[in-house]
């Protein structure tokens, strides 16, 4: 009977994640439904797309769009590598990086907390389109942010489906592997959760264990 109890139990740790702030208001935010990225990121994807073709090309919308989405992958791998695993050894430190994501590494099944809550996606969003408009004006850079959102969605989505489904595709089984890895093998590989190329690029490729 405690061989049964026992993976039980670990199943439960790993998707019971604890509170993160005191104030009911603020964890409130930290938790978020599958669901709510798409609820605000596609409304205003379309809205993007609209004004996009108004105003430019459609080659030019879908050559600016693929080279945003392109970049977000890039933005990804570096984000999860640099920010997301960034740990001081200070107490602030330490609770930024458990905020952050170390509670997802401690607890990785939680439902709620396997997608960016909006309190922090939409400023990073509004952050990076600035940044796009500064570098290539407007209206190329609400095409660009076409595939920028549209791979940040891709990657939340991919990020909850290894983590809650078991992937049918021969692609999807190796994107669950590479990540479970990240995991529970060795954290400082397989950082591109949706897009392994920028692994190969910066040799960070999740190695399998010799048996």
């Amino acid at each position: 009977m405690a061989s049964n109890e026992a993976p039980v139990r670990r199943a439960e740790a790993l998707r019971a994640s604890p509170r993160m702030f005191d104030s009911n208001f603020l964890d409130f935010f930290s938790r978020v439904h599958w669901s709510v990225p798409l609820l605000v990121f596609v409304p205003f994807i379309g809205f993007l797309t609209v004004h996009s073709l108004i105003h430019l090309a459609v080659w030019a919308v879908a050559l600016l769009a693929l080279g945003g989405f392109g970049f977000w992958t890039l933005t990804e791998y570096w984000l999860h590598r640099l920010v997301f695993h960034w740990e001081v050894d200070h107490p602030i430190g330490k609770r930024l990086h458990w905020i952050i994501h170390g509670v997802h590494h401690d607890h990785p099944n939680d439902p709620l907390r396997l997608v960016m809550p909006p309190s922090v996606s939409i400023p990073l969003a509004a952050l990076f389109l600035y940044v796009f408009y500064l570098v290539l004006g407007a209206p190329e850079c609400f095409a660009f942010a076409i595939g920028f959102y549209v791979g940040y969605l891709f990657y939340d989505m991919t990020h909850y489906h290894v983590h809650h489904h078991r992937p049918k595709t021969a692609a999807g089984r190796r994107l669950r592997e590479a990540h479970m890895r990240h995991h529970f093998q060795d954290h400082t590989t397989g950082f591109g959760v949706s897009m392994p190329l920028w692994d190969h690029v910066f040799r960070t490729v999740p190695k399998q264990r010799r048996t």
